[in-house]
């Protein structure tokens, strides 16, 4: 016999969860007191945020491809982690969120801090449930399991009342995760592809996802390196593929460059394989005409819901992307006269990383360049939300063995988190957080978390006072009525120290080096505050103009 916290705790380490990450409460004590003998099995990692701890769990999902497990009490606690559900939905990353619920004897009556769950994450979450029955935990957890893993992945949140937390049951708890291979295409479905692409004069490769394996990552690369097709990323996920593959053609998201809206905009066959046609990833929808596109469209999803969802595909495969990748491949390359079409979509990306010199006391061209010389090939990037966050996000070329965590629902606060969540899972591995003074105060306490965590990464701080991506907003809508957006901060390094991290104001371009090699080498993780103008992250000149200028400039060298 056990209770239902014990057996809630059993059921997960069967299905195969190592990590939790949350913020303690009375109305889940029994499952606090079950982890208390997981220890080095199931940890529980304290934060001291729901926000955050629900940011790492959703994190912790789009890293590891294991669904993230966030634990918070109800009511407040569950309204502060629904940030991270919102953030795992848009970035279709598996994530469990646990959270503790008023008894059943006093459900309905408005009891201390009631919420109804199904109700409230109803329409952000992948699945919402409810617990009724002690015996039932392992039927629902495997449920949700393997929800959040299959189809397309995302958050799955489960109530639980105190009464079925503390009820004794003789219930078994799950033998193990069980296996969902992904859906593998037709024969017929792969040869229609492939009739497709070879009939085209401009074909892209457009691809998304968390969910990738590296032999479909690698399949991928070769079916379209071998065909000669220029591939773009969807909005934060550029780090599925080799940057430094002749074939990459940059990022189809915020900030999009005029090259990439060339490529989506004059192609003539997309082939989408495992992305949700974001508004970022289509400039709002603009790029491909609403609901049938001009572009023939391919489209390959694992779940049947995305396909046709907001454009209709004039081949829709119900696949998983690896699966899919892995079959397109061995049939082997398809070949068409497109091989400058290819060669000027990768000159553009390209000429994207050729900027003049910026006028800010800390040159954030010359930090990516440098960055991008030292970091080891298998460094984690991550990033909240801000302009600060076009640096790792159009300004890093990642390799096959490197990775970025960025939220694409444009979550601020997300970055630190992210970071704390990596660490955890690679302690080994070099982890780079970028975040704005704005973005970072959303959620700097969480150094403490990762502090007794063990988890400390390197924070880099672009700091220019201001809230400066609703201010570029502001002085293009509202010129000379600047309101609500110059932010008073801290002493950011003096606060690191308090937290236990080692601390440094940055003022130069030339500090840069010098402060990021003590950075790398301190064994408490690091913060860097970095001046950044204003000018610097709200340029006059837009990134799309430097761009063009770094073209030119090419062209007549």
């Amino acid at each position: 016999m056990r209770n239902g916290g014990q057996l809630l705790v059993e059921c997960l380490l069967a299905l195969g969860a190592t990590k939790s990450f949350g913020v303690p409460g009375e109305s889940y004590l029994a499952v606090l007191d079950a982890l208390h003998d997981t220890a080095g099995r199931l940890d529980y990692v304290l934060c001291r945020n729901e926000g955050g701890a629900a940011f790492m769990a959703a994190a912790w999902g789009k890293l590891t491809g294991s669904p993230g497990i966030c634990m918070v009490t109800r009511g407040p606690g569950a309204t502060n982690a629904s940030i991270g559900i919102h953030t795992a939905m848009q970035d279709s990353a598996p994530m469990l969120l646990l959270v503790g619920q008023v008894g059943t004897d006093m459900k309905g009556r408005e009891a201390f801090q009631e919420v109804d769950y199904r109700a409230m994450f109803g329409t952000v979450a992948k699945w919402a449930v409810e617990i009724d029955r002690v015996e039932r935990i392992p039927e629902i957890v495997a449920r949700a399991w393997k929800t959040a893993l299959t189809g397309r992945p995302g958050p799955v949140v489960i109530a639980l009342p105190e009464d079925m937390l503390t009820d004794v049951t003789d219930a078994a708890p799950v033998s193990g995760p069980g296996t969902y291979p992904e859906p593998e295409p037709s024969a017929g479905a792969v040869a229609r592809a492939r009739e497709i692409l070879a009939g085209a004069e401009r074909p892209v490769i457009l691809y998304g996802g968390s969910n990738w394996t590296e032999a479909g990552q690698r399949a991928l690369q070769d079916f379209a390196e071998s065909s000669d097709i220029p591939v773009l990323s969807v909005f934060r996920y550029q780090d599925q593929y080799d940057n430094h593959s002749p074939c990459f053609c940059g990022e189809a998201g915020v900030g999009m460059v005029p090259s990439v809206k060339a490529l989506l905009a004059g192609a003539d066959v997309i082939l989408a394989v495992n992305n949700r046609f974001g508004e970022n990833s289509t400039a709002g929808y603009t790029l491909l005409s609403v609901p049938e596109p001009t572009q023939r469209l391919i489209h390959v999803h694992g779940s049947d819901l995305e396909l046709g969802k907001v454009y209709r595909p004039e081949l829709g495969i119900q696949a998983g992307p690896n699966a899919f990748a892995v079959a397109l491949a061995a049939a082997g390359p398809v070949t068409g006269g497109w091989a400058d079409w290819r060669a000027q979509g990768r000159a553009g990306y390209e000429a994207g990383f050729d900027l003049p010199d910026l006028p800010s006391p800390v040159d954030m061209g010359k930090v990516m360049a440098h960055l991008a010389a030292v970091l080891p090939e298998d460094a984690i990037l991550t990033n909240g939300a801000g302009n600060f966050a076009v640096w790792p996000n159009k300004f890093f070329r990642f390799g096959p063995k490197a990775r970025l965590l960025a939220p694409q629902a444009g979550a601020m606060g997300y970055g630190l988190p992210a970071a704390i969540a990596a660490k955890v899972a690679h302690p080994e591995r070099v982890v780079v957080c970028f975040a704005g003074d704005g973005d970072f105060q959303m959620n700097c306490q969480e150094l403490a978390s990762a502090t007794q965590a063990g988890a400390q990464p390197i924070v880099l701080i672009l700091n220019n006072g201001i809230y400066g991506t609703i201010r570029a907003h502001q002085e293009q809508h509202y010129p000379a009525r600047v309101s609500g957006t110059t932010m008073l901060s801290p002493d950011f390094a003096a606060l690191a120290r308090a937290y236990g991290f080692h601390g440094e104001r940055v003022e130069t371009t030339e500090d840069f080096e010098g402060a990021f090699a003590r950075a790398l080498a301190s064994e408490t993780g690091a913060v860097l505050d970095l001046a950044i103008s204003e000018e610097a992250l709200t340029p006059r000149v837009t990134l799309s103009e430097m761009r063009a200028a770094a073209l030119k400039k090419k062209a007549g060298a």
